[in-house]
């Protein structure tokens, strides 16, 4: 029964991360519009989280810095590859490619994390697995609408598949650190380990560090530049980042990582509302392969609830830590 009400909890809070990172693309799309560059969007992103996430982050650690030193490794790993790496792939990926497209080709990450879990922790994929993930792949397809009449930047699919591989480490070392690290303190680590290298390089030329401070176009409406900031900020990082954390704890990296496919659902219809990019037919019904791709995958998670990745199972082996 507590396993039951902890995945049950843990969908909940995939959800919520899933809908909350689900905006950023719509704020990023408006501040590269008014000129800003992808690396100024993330830099001021994360870095504002994680001033606002530093005092809770300390707060929870609790003076535990042993539990920091001993996982100062997988939290810069986190913060240079799932928040910066990540987040600089998708946000150019969103200046060649619609919102929804940039997601779902950042999405295909999931297909990495399964094979991680295979190769390095031996948790081969069974049968529903594996349709759930070639259904999910399908509706990929389809949503990119290769066949349709409008083009696939080239450049863009590059990013998105570079997001794909940060995607994919930010499942795989939330579901796995170690749990002493609390999740806040790990995600404002993440950022600001994150943030500090993205600074640091556009100190020294190596990132364009272009930036606005004007009105800009969002939800069809003129308004300040800190409007999608903030939004970009607190919404798509603060909450995003603690919430999904929790999740992929409670739920493991890999059904995480496919409960965290709704979040191209969420993005495409923000987008839809503010930003008028309609998805065509082709492209609903790729949408609900990836619905069903995810049931099948929790479904497979159901009949082995022993594989789950709890809270208990990974106490129960600190070799994996």
């Amino acid at each position: 029964m507590r396993t039951e009400r902890t995945a049950a909890t843990g969908l909940g809070l995939a959800l919520l991360s899933a809908a909350t990172f689900g905006t950023s693309g719509i704020f990023a799309r408006s501040l590269i519009d008014a000129g800003w560059s992808a690396d100024a969007a993330v830099a001021a992103r994360i870095g504002i989280a994680a001033l606002v996430l530093m005092v809770p982050a300390l707060i929870a650690v609790r003076g535990r810095w042993d539990v920091m030193r001993r996982n100062a490794g997988t939290v810069s790993l986190f913060g240079l590859l799932a928040v910066a790496g990540a987040q600089v792939a998708f946000f150019n990926a969103v200046r060649y490619l619609p919102v929804g497209v940039a997601l779902l080709i950042e999405y295909s990450g999931i297909v990495l994390v399964v094979l991680w879990m295979w190769v390095a922790h031996g948790q081969r994929p069974r049968r529903l697995t594996i349709i759930g993930a070639v259904t999910a792949l399908l509706g990929l397809v389809l949503v990119l609408d290769l066949t349709g009449a409008g083009r696939i930047d080239p450049v863009g699919v590059l990013w998105g598949l570079g997001a794909a591989v940060g995607l994919a480490t930010y499942f795989v070392l939330s579901a796995r650190i170690d749990p002493e690290v609390p999740s806040v303190t790990l995600a404002a680590g993440g950022m600001a380990i994150g943030a500090a290298l993205l600074f640091a390089l556009g100190a020294v030329g190596a990132m364009p560090m272009r930036a606005t401070f004007g009105t800009v176009e969002f939800a069809g409406t003129r308004t300040s530049w800190l409007v999608p900031v903030v939004g970009l900020s607190f919404v798509a990082a603060v909450v995003a980042y603690v919430v999904g954390i929790g999740a992929a704890r409670m739920l493991g990296a890999a059904m995480a990582s496919f409960v965290g496919l709704t979040e191209v659902m969420f993005a495409v219809l923000f987008a839809w509302v503010a930003l008028g990019e309609l998805p065509s037919v082709v492209q609903a019904v790729g949408g609900a392969l990836i619905v069903a791709g995810i049931v099948f995958v929790r479904l497979d998670a159901l009949r082995r609830p022993s594989t789950v990745e709890t809270p208990t199972a990974r106490d129960a082996e600190p070799a994996l830590r």
